[in-house]
C-alpha cells in the first residue's frame, strides 16, 4: 500500500490514506495509457564527484521548513546589508523604500541572525558593506533619518506616506544629488575588520563554530542606482579590486578561519562589465587588458594573494543568478522557465531574453561552466556560489519543476553554495522541490551526496539527475518530467549492484500536497521501466546490495558462550572490506576474538575485517569468531561493506 505524508491540514473530503491511494491509482492507470519517453541512462561508476550540501542554503525562510530540509547554510545579505551599521544596529533601505535609516530589533540585528542560524546548526553567510557608507544613528520610530529629506529637497516626485520627510530622490524623473552625511557615516576596511572581530568576540572565531563566511558587500555595479544618496558614481573595476582587496585582507586578519565570498554581482551585465562600461567592453575593460569584471575581479584577487606569501583571500567566487524571464504563469512563461535552466549549463543554449540575440547578443552562458573556466584560468582553486536566484512561479507545479531542476544541475555541475533568494512558504510546491532532495519520505530521506554520470535523450522533455548515498551506497535517481504528458521511458543502470526493486515516490499535479511513495518497480538486469507522470517529479531509490552475516553459536556453557560469524557477499562485485553489527539484548561482553577488529561500547559491537580477509570475491564468504560472556544469544546482525 503506498504512503503519503502530508505538510498542510488534511482535506475535508480526503482521507491521508484514501488520498494515497488514490493517486497510486491514477499512476498505474496512467501507465497504460502514456506516451513513450525519452531514455534515460544512469552510470554510477562515472563522472564521479561530491555534492556540496550547501547548494541546498536559503536566504531566509520558514524555521520548520529549514528544520525539516536540513538546510546547511543561511545568508544574511541584499540591499540592506549594504549599509547596515554594527555598532548602531542600523541599514538604509535604498531606494527599496526612500532611502531611509531603519534600527533592527534584536531579531533582524546580525548578531540575532547570527546566533539563531548557529543555534540551529546553520552555516550563517554575513555580508559586510564595501561601498563607503554606513547608516549613521537615526530614531527608531518616524521620522526617520533619510538620504533625501525634505528639509533639503522640498521637492521631489514622491514622499513615503508614512514619512513625509522622506522623499524618493527624483525630481521630475531625474537623479537628486544626495549629501550622504544626511544619512550615513563613512566606513572603510578598518570598518570591516572591527565588524568582523565584534561577530568573533560574540560567537568566536570560524573555527571554533563562529561566522564561517564573510560576503564582501551586494550587487556593487548597482550601488549608483540603489544606493545614489552615498554613491552616484558607477563603479569601476579599480574600485571593487581595491576595496574587495582591502576588506579581504581585513576580514582575515581579525578571523584568518572565516571565509570570504564576492563579488555577488547581480546578473549578466555586472557579470561582464563594471558600472563604467554598463554591459559589455568598454574604455574600463580595455584599461585592464580586455578582461570582463569577472575575469580582472578574479585576477585581482589572486595578483593580491601572490604579493602576500600566496595567502588566499578569495574562497568562493559568487553571482547572483536570475533567469530573464517574465513572472508570467501562462503555458508560454511555463515553458520558457523549464527551458531557461538551461543557461545554467548548457553549451548549446542560446538564451531567449534580451541577453541573447534579441538584445546583447551573448554568447550560451553555460554559466556554472563559465564561472569554473574563469576560476580556473584566473583564480585556480576558488569555489563556485550563486547566493541568490529564484526561478518564480514558486507556488505553482511549474515553479516547482524548476526548482528540482535547478537542484539537480547545482548537484550534477560542482557548484560549491547557493542561498535561494525569496523562499517558498512551506505548503509551496517548490518547498516539495527541495524536500525531493532533502527530506522525500518525511523521516530525512535524502537525495545522494555523491553525483554519478546521469543522461537523458532529450533533456528537455525528461531531466535527470542521479548521485549515489555515502550513508547506505543507495543510488538516488531524480526525474523531472516538464511536459504535459504521461512519458514512460527506460531507465538503465550500469556500475551499481541493486538489492532488488526500486522505491519510488512523486510529487505532481495529482497530490500538490504531498509526496506520494507509489508501488515498487522491478529491477532487472541493470533496467528500470517507470511512467513519469506529466508535470512531476520522480524520486527513484535503489537499495545497494552489500554483505549479509550469520551467527552460529560452537558453545554455551551459560556464563559464557562461542559463536561463529559467517559474512557474505551478496554483490555481483567483489567487496573491498565489510563490518558486522549488533546489540547484545542482555548484557554479554565479547572478551575475545579471531580473525576481526572488534570493539563493544556498551551493549553495541562493531566487528571489522581484519584486513587480510576483507576483500570477498562476488558471492564469496569468509568467517570470524569470538568468545562472551553471559548465556548465548541471537541477535540481529547487520552486515555493511566498508
Amino acid at each position: 500500500m503506498p504512503t503519503v505524508r502530508r505538510w498542510r491540514k488534511r482535506r475535508a473530503v480526503l482521507a491521508a490514506g484514501l488520498g494515497a491511494s488514490l493517486v497510486a491509482a491514477l499512476l498505474t492507470d496512467r501507465a497504460a495509457a502514456a506516451a513513450t519517453g525519452p531514455a534515460l541512462s544512469v552510470d554510477a561508476s562515472a563522472a564521479r564527484h561530491a555534492i556540496s550540501p550547501d547548494i541546498y542554503g536559503l536566504n531566509g525562510g520558514d524555521p520548520a521548513f529549514s528544520a525539516e530540509i536540513g538546510q546547511p547554510v543561511a545568508r544574511w545579505g541584499g540591499n540592506a546589508a549594504s549599509r547596515y551599521n554594527f555598532k548602531n544596529h542600523t541599514y538604509n533601505t535604498g531606494s527599496d523604500w526612500y532611502f531611509e535609516n531603519i534600527v533592527a530589533d534584536e531579531e533582524h540585528s546580525v548578531e540575532g541572525m547570527v546566533g539563531a542560524a548557529l543555534g540551529r546548526g546553520l552555516k550563517p553567510v554575513v555580508t559586510v558593506p564595501l561601498n563607503g557608507w554606513v547608516a549613521k544613528d537615526s530614531p527608531a520610530a518616524h521620522p526617520f533619518a533619510c538620504g533625501f529629506p525634505a528639509t533639503r529637497f522640498p521637492r521631489q516626485d514622491g514622499f513615503d506616506q508614512w514619512d513625509a520627510n522622506c522623499g524618493n530622490g527624483k525630481l521630475d524623473g531625474q537623479n537628486l544629488t544626495a549629501v550622504p552625511t544626511d544619512s550615513s557615516i563613512e566606513a572603510d576596511a578598518a570598518f570591516d575588520g572591527e565588524m568582523v572581530s565584534h561577530l568573533v568576540d560574540r560567537f568566536g572565531p570560524a573555527a571554533r563554530g563562529g561566522v564561517p563566511i564573510y560576503e564582501l558587500d551586494n550587487e556593487p555595479v548597482l550601488w549608483s542606482s540603489t544606493h545614489r544618496d552615498v554613491h552616484p558614481a558607477p563603479v569601476t573595476d579599480d574600485e571593487l579590486g581595491g576595496k574587495g582587496t582591502a576588506a579581504a585582507a581585513a576580514i582575515k586578519a581579525a578571523d584568518p578561519g572565516a571565509a570570504v565570498l564576492g563579488p555577488s554581482g547581480w546578473g549578466y551585465c555586472e557579470w561582464v562589465a563594471s558600472g563604467v562600461d554598463g554591459c559589455g567592453p568598454g574604455p574600463d575593460s580595455a584599461a585592464h587588458g580586455g578582461l570582463n569584471l569577472s575575469q580582472w575581479y578574479l585576477k585581482t584577487m589572486k595578483d593580491y594573494s601572490d604579493a602576500h606569501g600566496g595567502k588566499r583571500f578569495l574562497d568562493y567566487f559568487d553571482q547572483h543568478f536570475y533567469p530573464q524571464i517574465s513572472g508570467d504563469e501562462d503555458p508560454a512563461a511555463n515553458a520558457l522557465r523549464l527551458r531557461s535552466t538551461r543557461s545554467l549549463w548548457d553549451p548549446a543554449y542560446v538564451e531567449e531574453s534580451w541577453i541573447g540575440p534579441s538584445g546583447v547578443n551573448a554568447p550560451p552562458l553555460q554559466f556554472i561552466r563559465t564561472m569554473k573556466s574563469w576560476i580556473a584560468r584566473y583564480n585556480p582553486g576558488t569555489k563556485t556560489a550563486i547566493t541568490e536566484y529564484n526561478w518564480g512561479a514558486l507556488d505553482t507545479i511549474n515553479g516547482a519543476l524548476a526548482q528540482a531542476d535547478v537542484l539537480g544541475i547545482f548537484g550534477r555541475e560542482g557548484l560549491d553554495l547557493a542561498t535561494m533568494w525569496g523562499e517558498p512558504e512551506p505548503t509551496d510546491p517548490a518547498a516539495f522541490a527541495f524536500r525531493v532532495y532533502r527530506d522525500y519520505d518525511g523521516a530525512g530521506g535524502r537525495f545522494g551526496d555523491v553525483s554519478v554520470s546521469a543522461t537523458a535523450a532529450d533533456q528537455d522533455r525528461l531531466a535527470v539527475y542521479a548521485a549515489q548515498r555515502s550513508a547506505d551506497q543507495a543510488l538516488t535517481v531524480v526525474v523531472v518530467n516538464k511536459t504535459g504528458d504521461d512519458l514512460t521511458s527506460p531507465l538503465s543502470v550500469a556500475g551499481f549492484d541493486g538489492a532488488g526493486a526500486a522505491q519510488r515516490f512523486t510529487y505532481g499535479p495529482a497530490d500538490p500536497g504531498a509526496i506520494v511513495r507509489g508501488t515498487d518497480l522491478p529491477v532487472g538486469d541493470g533496467h528500470v521501466d517507470a511512467t513519469y507522470p506529466a508535470n512531476s517529479i520522480t524520486l527513484l531509490v535503489l537499495p545497494a546490495a552489500g554483505c549479509s552475516a550469520s551467527l552460529q553459536v560452537n558453545g554455551d556453557w551459560g556464563t559464557g558462550h562461542v559463536a561463529t560469524v559467517t559474512v557474505t557477499d551478496d554483490r555481483r562485485t567483489a567487496l573491498t572490506g565489510w563490518r558486522v553489527g549488533w546489540t547484545w539484548p542482555g548484557g554479554q561482553r565479547v572478551t575475545g576474538s579471531w580473525n576481526t577488529t572488534l570493539k563493544q561500547s556498551g551493549a553495541s559491537v562493531v566487528a571489522a575485517d581484519a584486513g587480510w580477509n576483507g576483500r570477498l570475491g562476488a558471492g564469496g564468504s569468509t568467517t570470524f569468531g569470538f568468545q562472551a560472556t553471559g548465556g548465548a544469544a541471537l541477535p540481529v546482525l547487520t552486515c555493511t561493506p566498508a
